[in-house]
Formats: structure tokens, sequence, C-alpha cells
């Protein structure tokens, strides 16, 4: 995704500048993107960015007054109302609404800079009088920085890639993070799946003088928020409406176009109850599937109606179908291997929205920040797949895990489960467009915190949504009346309960059909595949159905992909066992939809990133 990349070294500036050219053509991924270098020999800082055009970010470097300082950027922040004004009538130079130009006065004149800012963003700040250089991110490490410490250089870019174009010879596999990949579908504690590559871990802000790497600061630590004391439930719900509808309006600043991915949850819920869109201003859709309108379609249209938006369904069927090698390939190279290939989707997808809005509002975190759902956990994988020498890393997965999950509920989801987890997905997101949303602001998350019972992680979606119920009905008793995708809110009344238990028994069964059916279920489904079984399951409530797409229309590309020598060669695999999987999964009788995800992911991060 667009992003800054650089080097700091005392190396020969035609030697530096020809690597940090390097470095910025390999994340060049769009026509739409923009660049540019910026480089100070004498303080060995060779900078450079990649950007779409038109974003907040785009128009790097930013410079104050008397160049000084200078500051390259990527990602986007949200100021406190009235800051650029301020900024003004104190004779600071600050161009529009929404660009980055301010952020450089803001950095001469508060001196515990980055710690107030307040988003996702990655940043090198350049004080040439001090000849000093401040590596910066933002406190959740959602904008990834990837980093090298070599000895001839120090190495940081937004996507490991560009470190590999003048690094190839780091291009080598990290065994323990394949097994956390594995385990978890992702790589932990800011490891990467290469070995000698790094994430800069978040509210980083790193201190060079004179081309050498002085001081790791942390700007910012998680105890701040955890220590706070907890409030009792009116009270948290008082906190809880005033910094989520005072934030909010911030997210809706742009110069761009905004359009908003509705689902049939409560997150977009809440950002439309508060938005105040001015009617036909905020375009609205819905990622639909190939059998039916899914309930997300269903429910994002009636939201659309209610606040009497445009909206439109952006269907995943057989054009995708048709590309997905393309897609499935891309997906896993634009997030450096960190997003699995059944998130060629999303590229799809947001491909198409970003032709309806650059600016994309979304209601991602919300749950997990709100109701400290937890996204994923360490599963085992197939009995036999792997060889018991890979195992035993799978297993220390689960164990770093489970020693990460003791911590307070928020901070795991906050500063664990999203820049790790959910990053891969908002990465490849961004390659597309920009993505917002307000429930990563710094006072939802400092006031989610004081929710009572804040340190115990919810395993039930139908715990602890009373705040979040309430503050859609306080923003719009309107939009409250509207049942969820899960049966939450609506009128009540003594159908409530049997409406909701059909919409949950739908929706387990649509995962038991999927992902999740279990072989003894897929030998009696392969018995009566002339029925199409599938058309009564499948489509309700989730639009990819990679079961029976692996099975049919994509079954010639698995076959391709798994059972080429290379892939049966691969150290971790046990290669008859796999074979066996492919054969079973194409001829119906057994489910390995998850293996088969996660083999195809496997054998491309090595093809595109090791071999």
């Amino acid at each position: 995704m667009p992003g800054i990349v650089g080097l700091i070294t005392k190396k020969r500036r035609e030697c530096a500048e020809a690597e940090l050219n390097r470095m910025v053509d390999s994340m060049r991924h769009e026509s739409f993107y923009v660049s540019g270098t910026w480089i100070d020999e004498r303080l060995g800082v060779y900078v450079g960015w990649v950007a779409r055009k038109g974003a907040f970010e785009d128009g790097m470097p930013v410079r104050s007054e008397d160049g000084n300082l200078v500051l390259v950027l990527s990602g986007e922040e949200f100021p406190e109302p009235g800051l650029r004004s301020c900024l003004r009538q104190k004779g600071h130079a600050v161009n529009g609404e929404d660009d980055a130009s301010y952020l450089v006065h803001v950095a001469e004149t508060d001196p515990e800079f980055p710690r107030n800012l307040n988003g996702r963003f990655q940043g090198l700040l350049v004080n040439r009088i001090a000849g000093s250089a401040m590596l910066f991110n933002d406190r959740f490490g959602m904008h990834r920085v990837y980093i090298h410490e070599g000895s001839e250089a120090f190495y940081f870019a937004g996507e490991a890639k560009a470190i590999l174009a003048v690094r190839p010879d780091l291009r080598s596999a990290d065994t323990r993070s394949l097994g956390e990949f594995v385990a978890c579908g992702c790589v932990l504690e800011n490891r990467t799946l290469f070995r000698d590559i790094q994430v800069l871990p978040g509210a980083s802000a790193w201190t060079f003088t004179n081309s050498t790497l002085e001081r790791k600061d942390l700007y910012f630590n998680n105890s701040e928020w955890e220590n706070q004391s907890p409030l009792d439930p009116e009270s948290y719900y008082t906190q809880l409406r005033e910094a989520f509808a005072s934030n909010l309006p911030r997210y809706f600043t742009s110069r761009e176009r905004i359009g908003i991915s509705l689902t049939g949850g409560l997150d977009t819920r809440m950002i439309m109850a508060w938005a105040n869109a001015t009617p036909g201003s905020l375009p609205g859709y819905t990622f639909g599937g190939p059998f039916r309108d899914c309930h997300d379609v269903i429910i994002g249209r009636k939201v659309a109606e209610a606040c009497h938006q445009p909206y439109q369904i952006i269907p995943i069927g057989s054009e995708f179908l048709a590309r997905f090698p393309h897609y499935a390939e891309r997906a896993v190279y634009l997030t450096d291997g960190c997003v699995s290939v059944n998130r060629g989707a999303d590229l799809y997808a947001n491909k198409i929205a970003a032709g309806i809005a650059p600016v994309r509002m979304t209601g991602n975190y919300g749950s997990e920040i709100l109701r400290r759902l937890r996204a994923f956990k360490p599963s085992d994988p197939a009995q036999d797949l792997f060889r018991p020498e890979f195992l035993k890393y799978v297993e220390m997965a689960r164990q770093t895990y489970n020693g990460l999950f003791k911590c307070h509920a928020v901070s795991f989801t906050a500063f664990c489960q999203a820049p790790w987890y959910q990053f891969g997905l908002s990465a490849l997101e961004q390659t597309q467009l920009t993505v917002r949303s307000p429930f990563l602001d710094n006072d939802v998350v400092r006031t989610a915190f004081r929710a009572p019972g804040s340190e115990i992680v919810k395993s039930d979606l139908f715990e602890d949504n009373d705040a979040c119920g309430r503050l859609i009905a306080d923003g719009s008793p309107t939009l409250h009346r509207i049942p969820t995708d899960r049966g939450l809110g609506g009128q009540g009344g003594w159908t409530a309960p049997f409406r909701r238990g059909l919409l949950e028994f739908t929706f387990k069964a649509e995962y038991a059909y999927d992902y999740g059916m279990p072989q003894w279920l897929a030998r009696i489904d392969h018995q009566l595949a002339k029925l199409h079984p599938e058309r009564l399951f499948l489509g309700r409530h989730k639009f990819c159905h990679f079961r029976v797409w692996y099975r049919d229309s994509l079954s010639s590309y698995v076959r391709e992909m798994l059972l080429d020598p290379r892939s049966l060669s691969r150290s971790y695999i046990q290669p008859q066992v796999m074979e066996s999987m492919v054969s079973h999964h194409m001829k119906g009788d057994r489910n390995y939809t998850t293996e088969i995800t996660r083999l195809l992911t496997l054998e491309i991060q090595h093809r595109l990133f090791i071999d």
C-alpha cells in the first residue's frame, strides 16, 4: 500500500540514491500512484514516498517556513477541530482543510510530537539544524513500517518487498513466522515472514543522529489507558457517546468523495446514525455473492434508503472467479504475504469501490474495540499434513498466542489483533483507496478501556452490545428499528427470539456448509451433489464460498498449484497427504477448504518472495 521508504546510511550518495530509487519503484503498483524522493546527503537521509494521487498524503514533503524541519508522512491524521485555523493565526502557512501541510507546524510547536497525533500513519521528521531524523508511526502500529538494521544502512519501508528489492540476501523465510501463519493466519509480535526483517513497534519514535540510530523511544505505553479507573455503565455510555459523536465529523472531512461500505451489523449502523449526511451525498455499497442477496445486502439497502443515500451492490461472482489466479496472487504480493488467497475477492471488490468513491468509510474494529470480540485464535492443522519438525513451530505459535491473550482485553484487540491479524486486509484495501474507521480514534479507544469489565474478552456476539444499540437509538431511532443480520435490535416483541434463532441457525449452517463442513457431512453432500444442496444454505450471510469454488470453478488452478513438483517438495509438507487432500476435495467427499487456502497462500509466498 502507499507508504514511505528509505535508508539512513553513510554510504556514498550514488549508491544510496540508486537503492532509494529501486525501493520506490518496487511500491509503485498502480497508475494512480504518485511518488518522489528527498535527500539530505550530509545527514545520510534518503527517503521516498508513494501515495495515491489526491489523498491526504499527496504533496510530500512538507517543510517549515525556515526549511529547518522536513516531514515525509504516509497515512492520515484527524486533528482537533480548529487546529489548522489556530496555526494560521500564529503565522504558519497551512494549505487546505484536508492535507498534511499543517503537520510540520505541529511538529514545530508540540514538544511531545508525535504523541498527540490521531490516526494511522508513518513518517520521518528531519531536523536539519539538529542533524537528526525521527522515524515514527501511529500508536497502534496499523500503518506498518518494515525495518532492517544492516551493517551499512538502516532500511525502512511501508512494504517488505521494498527492502527485498535492494537486499535480496534477506529472501529467507523465518520458520517460526511460518508456523504462526499456519496456526493463526498472521505473524505475531512484530516479526515478519522474513528472518531479518522486523516490524517497527507501534508508538515508536526512533531517533537517528549523523546517520546512526541513537534512541528507540516509545511515545505511548498501553498501561496509560489500562490504568484508568473503570466507570459505571451509565457514566461509561455517556463518555462513549460524547467521544464517538464529537469525533465522528473529523472522519467525514475530505477533499475527496467518501463512500461507506454498509453491512448488516451494528458498526456501520452506528456511523450512519450519527453521520447526519446530506441526502445523496454519501454513497453506500455492499459486497454481494452469486446465490442471492445476503443479509448484509438486504439490510444495507434498508439503511441507505432510511438515510436517503444512493446504494449499490458490488457482486463477487463469475467475473472474479474467471480471474481468481490474478487476484489471489496479487493480494498476496501487495501485502507481502500478510493475507490469504481468498482475500483476492476483497482486492477485486475494493477496485470497484474506488470507482464509487476514493475514500471508504467502514465499521472496521468496532465490534472488537467496543465489544471486545476476538477475531482470531490458533487452529490445529489437518492431521499429518505438515512434517513433525515443522509442527513444533505451530505449537510454539499457540503458546505465544496464549501468552499474549493474557493481557487486558482492549489492549489485545487494539495493540495485538488489529496490527497483526487485521493489518493484512487493511493494507490490501488501501492499495486501492483510503480506508477510514472512527473506531480506532484515540478518544474512542481510550474510552473503551473504561467500560465495566473491559479487561475481559467477549466470545458471544450477543454479550455487551447495549452501549452500541443505545448509540444507534440515540442517533437515529429509525435505524434502530431495523434488525441486524444476527437479529439484534429492531422492534422486539414476542417474535424477536424466534427471528434471532432463525438467523443464528442460518449463519451457523452456512459456515458448516462452507469452510466448517465436517467430513461426515461432506460425504453426505457428495451423495446429494446432483440436487445442488449448496443453493439452500449458501449466500445468506457470506458472499464468498470457497469450498464449492475450489471444488468446481477453481479446481484446475488448485491442482496446477498444489500438485506442482515445487509445491510438493516444500520442506514442511507431507506431499502424499497434500495430494490426497486435493483429490478428495476435488471429488467433493471431503472438505479441506481451510487447508487449501493456507497451502495456496504458503506456495505463493514462497514463489513471490523466497524462491
